[in-house]
């Protein structure tokens, strides 16, 4: 068996021709904007790979998921961070479903027939608390179209994007307020991409600022819930927070990863790969475990005891990371970083698992709390 030989079987069998469309590419083309990669996932169709089968889609596993995500990471960081994002919008359509009025599940087809990329304006809930608390305002006219205002960013594929799904809170025709999803096709009048990215690290995710202007929806494209104010059902917060985390980390972890390969293949390499390969096999198998676990239970039956075992493995890869990239920097020498960028670039990319939320800075006190018997709350 090779070095990522499951992980890249795994994508190949999901999403034939990815990888060698990835292969094609050097690293600075892949990871410039626009990069050639989202072309390539879009047509391998990966926009499908959460869509269950019923809809559609490609119904990936959780494991099956992450593993892909590994795969991609350790081919162009920016693909992995940019469709973690897709990905997630997708889980939280899915799970949004349980709630809604049927529409989401024709939403999902779409996305799956027609290879649709979703950018996410979705809010980060805090579980625990009484509602979500959207970045995009909504209100509804007295002619029924309904207008959006607000911001988000960065946002991922923010030039690639068909839909933008944002979440917002709507007051229903009985007064009361409810955790709505809207669907914004990209082009709406009033929906605008500026410049926010400024480092020409995972340039490639398309991370810019999207920003809504009054723009105007027909009701249809505004998915309402059951989940109000006084009822928020914790588990749309909860899949959005596991979703989020063990893609994410399994993405970076595909970045360290890559040096690790570049480290094994070198001529006259290492006798003992294990300084190399244990932190960062070690990560991997602690976010495939938590994705044991999600494929193994209803999604209902997810709690904030796995999610606190989503972050451990999510800090505990930054430090592997860390410790990886390192080390392999030493290993290749000095001349392959005069020669060449791309370890260095590697290494620099990887490091990003530690600037999205929840920091573990953030995290220490709520952490504490749980451990001690209270409910986990996202700081």
């Amino acid at each position: 068996m090779t070095f990522l030989e499951i992980e890249r079987s795994t994508a190949e069998a999901l999403l034939p021709g990815l990888d060698a469309a990835l292969t094609a590419h050097p690293l600075d083309v892949l990871e410039s904007a626009p990069s050639p990669a989202v072309a390539a996932f879009r047509a391998a169709g990966g926009p499908a790979l959460l869509v269950p089968k019923d809809n559609a889609g490609l119904g990936a596993t959780p494991l099956e998921a992450v593993r892909v995500q590994r795969a991609v990471g350790s081919r162009c960081p920016s693909l992995a961070v940019a469709t973690t994002m897709h990905h997630f919008s997708v889980a939280g359509l899915v799970r949004a479903a349980a709630y809604g009025n049927g529409l989401e599940g024709l939403l999902l087809e779409a996305v799956a027939k027609d290879r649709l990329l979703l950018a996410s304006a979705f809010a980060e809930g805090n579980t625990g608390q009484n509602i979500l608390k959207p970045h995009i305002t909504a209100h509804r006219r007295d002619d029924g179209r309904i207008v959006l205002n607000g911001s988000k960013m960065p946002c991922s594929l923010s030039r690639s994007m068909d839909l933008l799904t944002a979440s917002v809170v709507m007051t229903g025709e009985d007064g009361v307020e409810r955790l709505a999803v809207a669907v914004v096709p990209a082009g709406t009048p009033g929906l605008d991409v500026r410049p926010f990215w400024r480092t020409p690290v995972l340039a490639g995710a398309e991370s810019d600022q999207v920003v809504l202007t009054d723009v105007e929806l027909d009701p249809q494209m505004v998915v309402m819930t059951d989940v109000t104010a006084d009822a928020v059902p914790d588990s749309l917060n909860l899949a959005g927070f596991l979703w989020f985390e063990i893609l994410l980390t399994a993405g970076y972890v595909g970045v360290a990863s890559a040096l690790v390969e570049r480290v094994l293949r070198k001529p006259g390499g290492p006798a003992d790969p294990t300084p190399f390969l244990a932190d960062i096999e070690a990560a991997a198998l602690s976010v495939e475990a938590v994705a044991h676990v999600m494929g193994d239970l209803d999604p209902a039956r997810w709690t904030d005891a796995l999610l606190v075992k989503a972050l451990c493995a999510r800090y505990a890869a930054q430090d592997a990371i860390a410790r990886t990239t390192t080390a392999c920097q030493a290993a290749l020498g000095g001349m392959v970083f005069v020669g060449s960028p791309e370890a260095g670039y590697l290494a620099s990319a990887a490091t990003g698992l530690t600037f999205h939320p929840p920091s573990r800075s953030r995290m220490g006190g709520p952490l504490r709390e749980f451990l001690d018997g209270a409910p986990l709350r996202i700081g």
